[in-house]
């Protein structure tokens, strides 16, 4: 595969597994999807693994709580772990520290890509998308239930205003970066 690495003279080969996280709007389907096409592995859409009651409720411009998330997230996190050996992308609004630890906890070797941008650029592609289910009414409460990476995480932010392609040639080589 073109994203194993090799450590040492030895033939222990790590796939990629990469989350690309952020808020509503920052371009995870877009990234997410292009990073899985340059790496040559499954991508999974996030949004897919909620369950429609979770749909229903964005939609409806009800943030979810922890309830509501926990159960996606170890959906998420189960195709995250049966993709350790294979590699995988997959998008996952990941927003608090203990989302991802979750993540981590079925699938370690996880590495997670934020797309961070303005208030204003995500209501404006927002504001843009059709056929998608979350409303831009959720948009503050998604900015105030995001954490940044910390800096003991293994991953990457990358400003989300930059092409898509770039975007992913810089969360490729991040990846590789961290996996010397």
């Amino acid at each position: 595969m073109l994203c194993g690495v090799l450590f040492d003279e030895e033939v222990a080969v790590v796939e990629p597994v990469i989350v690309v996280m952020g808020v509503s709007g920052c371009g995870k389907t877009t990234v997410g999807a292009l990073t899985a096409d340059r790496l040559e592995v499954p991508y999974a859409e996030g949004d897919d693994f909620h369950p429609q009651a979770n749909i229903e409720k964005m939609a409806a411009g009800i943030p979810l709580t922890d309830e509501d998330r926990l159960p996606w997230l170890d959906t998420v996190a189960d195709w995250l772990a049966e993709h350790q050996k294979t590699g995988g992308v997959a998008t996952c609004s990941a927003l608090r520290r203990v989302y991802r630890d979750r993540l981590r906890a079925k699938a370690p070797q996880t590495y997670f890509v934020h797309l961070a941008a303005t208030r204003e650029e995500l209501l404006r592609r927002m504001t843009g998308r059709l056929g998608h289910f979350m409303p831009t009414i959720l948009l503050d409460s998604q900015l105030d239930t995001l954490e940044p990476l910390q800096s003991d995480e293994v991953g990457v932010t990358l400003n989300a205003l930059q092409p898509p392609s770039a975007l992913v040639s810089e969360a490729v080589d991040a990846w590789i970066a961290t996996h010397r």
